[in-house]
């Protein structure tokens, strides 16, 4: 994103907490099948306990991602009104000269359509820009096309 903690909007910190929720369960129910130092069966069985375990360490690895993740949003506080960043609401008039507001997030949401995701070409355009930036980026169809940063704001969350 822009080096630095990132803000991140209600609905993301929704999403984030609700897959933390369902990674700890999960592990949880993987974990209490694993055997510990208890001699294991046949090759089969050691291979079934390979992989629960290695499971385990998949569900640990995400699950500190998404820790780290909700930890970097608390520090970094709400979206500056001042530079594009995540959790931004964000003017721009397009080079047919459209104007629309939009939300630069980590989530895409089909229901959302003012919603861009910060990996998006838009998106990656818009970080760190101010009003008054003209942003360049390749329009989803492989052209490439401009706008003007007219405002930065903070999503009302």
């Amino acid at each position: 994103m822009t080096g630095g903690p990132e803000p991140i909007s209600a609905e993301g910190l929704r999403a984030v907490q609700e897959e933390l929720a369902q990674l700890r369960a999960e592990r949880g129910e993987v974990a209490a099948t694993l055997r510990g130092v208890e001699p294991v069966g046949d090759r089969a069985d050691a291979a079934d306990e390979l992989q629960r375990a290695s499971e385990v360490t998949r569900l640990d690895r995400r699950i500190a991602e998404l820790e780290e993740r909700l930890r970097e949003a608390s520090v970094a506080g709400a979206p500056s009104t001042e530079v594009v960043g995540v959790g931004s609401t964000v003017t721009v008039r397009f080079a047919d000269g459209a104007e629309e507001t939009v939300e630069v997030s980590e989530l895409a949401e089909e229901r959302e359509q003012t919603l861009v995701t910060f990996d998006s070409p838009l998106g990656k355009a818009l970080i760190g820009r101010h009003a008054g930036d003209t942003v360049h980026y390749e329009t989803p169809g492989g052209g490439a096309t401009s706008a003007v940063v007219l405002s930065v704001g903070r999503n009302a969350d």
